[in-house]
């Protein structure tokens, strides 16, 4: 078996006697597992060929770890005919997965090398995955993405991005300003039709297959706002996209949810500003996990992209006039995006 770093030794030696029941049963070859990539949290994944191809190996250390929401979403998705990796072995209690492979390129390797003519097909075929996903699933056997939800996910932008990364405190003001846009975002999100909800749609977790996109960690699935995973695609965390394919692409997803029966509304600008106001919300969630990832897990990569959702942010923010409390307290951290313009490339 090929060497594989663990922290824990005690985690390594149950992993061994885990992965050596599948050997034989698998046709696995031990010799050759190695590490596949890492994950932002603790979970990683391992690559391991068989008598039948490549597979990979989930392991998620964590106390509770999401093995159990990953099965369950996983069958959720295979009964959507969507391609989600089969589950070949697993031990939810120990956080272990042996799962198909579905290959080495990603939706955002192929989007970074692709054509306008390659990159509008892929995106097109994700958005047909993401509306079979919606129109198909069954959101009440998700946990719900309520308002404590995404109130908590906006509190991860004070605690890390402006109090860790910038050293801010915000006096009694600036607090009302912030509480008044939370209020705005938080009824945005919650006055939408909630439906299922991958939470983390984009480009780097599809996989380019023959027969459409492979959709990996899906374990975080919830039921909410029916905007929010087409905002996660087109307004991705490694790739940025001109406004007018943005808006392409969202116009004919519109469409094609009308058709299906989806409730998107006859409206489609203020779908747009739902979308617009929902990605803001993930934004700025965003910031403070890669500020907490830099600071708290040692993962300091992450905060590269820091620019690019404050550009998204302030995009947003300074469109709507509801939202100009939000551009003054962007600006106290970030001026010169604010006053010079932004760049998304």
């Amino acid at each position: 078996m090929t060497a594989i770093e663990w922290a824990d030794p005690a985690r390594a030696a149950r992993f061994q006697t885990w992965f050596s029941s599948l050997v034989n049963l698998h046709g696995l070859d031990a010799s050759s597992l190695e590490l596949a990539n890492n994950d932002a949290s603790s979970r990683r994944y391992l690559r391991c060929q068989s008598e039948q191809g490549s597979r990979i190996i989930m392991d998620d250390p964590a106390q509770p770890n999401q093995l159990k929401p990953f099965l369950a979403v996983a069958a959720q998705l295979q009964a959507c005919d969507l391609h989600a990796p089969a589950v070949l072995a697993a031990d939810a209690e120990q956080g272990f997965a042996l799962i198909e492979d579905l290959g080495r390129q990603t939706y955002l390797q192929a989007l970074q090398q692709a054509s306008p003519v390659e990159a509008d097909r892929l995106m097109r075929a994700a958005i047909a995955a993401l509306l079979q996903w919606q129109s198909r699933a069954d959101a009440s056997q998700l946990p719900v993405y309520d308002e404590a939800f995404v109130r908590r996910e906006l509190q991860i932008f004070i605690d890390w991005c402006v109090e860790r990364e910038h050293g801010q405190r915000w006096d009694g003001v600036e607090l009302q300003w912030w509480q008044r846009t939370c209020d705005l975002l938080v009824t945005n999100m919650l006055s939408q039709p909630q439906l299922a909800m991958h939470r983390d749609f984009m480009p780097r977790n599809l996989m380019v297959c023959a027969d459409g996109p492979g959709i990996l960690d899906f374990q975080d699935a919830v039921c909410g706002p029916i905007s929010y995973d087409l905002v996660s695609l087109l307004r991705d965390a490694f790739i940025s996209w001109d406004e007018e394919r943005e808006l392409d692409w969202a116009i004919r997803y519109w469409e094609q949810a009308r058709k299906l029966g989806l409730p998107v509304g006859d409206d489609f600008g203020e779908f747009w500003r739902q979308l617009e106001w929902t990605g803001l919300q993930r934004h700025l969630k965003v910031l403070g996990i890669y500020c907490r990832l830099k600071h708290r897990d040692g993962k300091p990569r992450y905060a590269e992209d820091l620019p690019r959702f404050f550009a998204y942010a302030i995009k947003v923010s300074t469109r709507y006039i509801e939202l100009s409390p939000l551009t003054r307290l962007l600006e106290k951290l970030r001026g010169s995006l604010v006053q010079t313009g932004f760049n998304l490339r």
